[in-house]
């Protein structure tokens, strides 16, 4: 005998993307029935009263099998500061019928935010045969995240280092990384996977990718190619206040790092210890052994200085930065 459907769904967590998708998947399939738009019926959580949307999930259908209610973030404002007796009552009260929801329901409760699992309604989706739980959250490094879904939502290709590159500039934003991800994709059309190249080209990491090379330019001695790091920058529309701020963090996390791994630190801890994502940490931990730590000490001295002359005004951003890469690489 096979399993009946559920009759209630709890979707949650902090990866609303997901949620999202996974929403409109079930409505979608709820949406091949007869007469589902007139069994459709959609509560904002923070505004519906607990028995209109009993009434509406225990309401027989209309020449149909079943009725759909979808309601969202009710569990979030049930459980706020401040809800008190009467959030703690219509939570009950809720909790005493989705046990006993009739078949023909399909009550779906959208959330964005990871539900306690004390809560009675996360324990009933767990516990109850009429129940399902979909939680939904974002992993720490989203870079195997976009690798599947660049294989399995667009089936096209993406290299590794492309994808820790696109997930160090995303970090946790889940809708960022698939926009980021789905212009890429059109950028190559299919020809080949994207490259960490094509990641450079098109999205924001353009930043982080010129304060890399700048680094690298200074530690050879190159000041041109580190002038021309700057000035791509500067066509990129960050002024030189944001690009003396993004070299003074740069020089702080070097001696950071050079200094927690002279100490004997495991280069692979050192994006926890930084507080960074591990595929600019990894080029940290590259570029710190270019440097000895007496001259990170120096350079970042030199960087606090000039920091200091800019925002007294006693010296112009744009000539500070352009003698501060001058005297680095002297």
């Amino acid at each position: 005998m096979s399993k009946a459907e559920p009759t209630f769904y709890l979707l949650h967590g902090d990866d609303d993307l997901r949620i999202e998708e996974e929403t409109e998947r079930l409505r979608q399939q709820f949406s091949d029935s007869p007469n589902a738009g007139l069994n459709t019926t959609v509560f904002d959580g923070t505004q519906a009263e607990i028995g209109d949307i009993l009434g509406a999930a225990l309401a027989f259908p209309f020449l149909a099998d079943t009725r759909l209610v979808i309601v969202k973030d009710l569990l979030a404002h049930l459980t706020r500061k401040g809800a008190g007796n009467v959030g703690k009552k219509a939570l009950e009260s809720l909790a005493d019928q989705l046990a006993q929801l009739p078949d023909w329901a399909r009550l779906i409760l959208v959330e964005r935010r990871k539900i306690d699992e004390r809560n009675k309604i996360v324990q009933l989706a767990r516990g109850s045969d009429g129940g399902k739980e979909l939680l939904y959250t974002v992993p720490k490094d989203t870079t195997g995240w976009i690798l599947q879904r660049a294989q399995n939502t667009y089936q096209a290709q993406i290299e590794q280092r492309a994808a820790a590159a696109l997930a160090s500039v995303t970090q946790a934003d889940l809708r960022a990384a698939d926009n980021e991800l789905l212009k890429l994709i059109l950028y190559v059309d299919g020809t080949r996977p994207v490259t960490e190249a094509d990641v450079a080209l098109l999205t924001p990491y353009v930043a982080e990718t010129s304060m890399f090379a700048m680094v690298d330019a200074i530690a050879e001695g190159r000041t041109q190619v580190a002038i021309a790091s700057i000035q791509r920058l500067l066509e990129q529309q960050e002024d030189p206040f944001s690009i003396f701020g993004m070299i003074a963090r740069q020089f702080r996390l070097l001696l950071l790092a050079k200094e927690y791994l002279v100490g004997g630190g495991y280069p692979k801890d050192l994006a926890s210890v930084l507080g960074i994502h591990p595929y600019p940490a990894e080029k940290v931990a590259r570029q710190s052994r270019s440097f000895s730590l007496e001259q990170l000490e120096t350079i970042y001295r030199s960087v606090q200085d000039y920091d200091l002359r800019i925002k007294t005004g006693r010296i112009d951003a744009l000539l500070a930065l352009e003698l501060l890469v001058a005297g680095l690489t002297a």
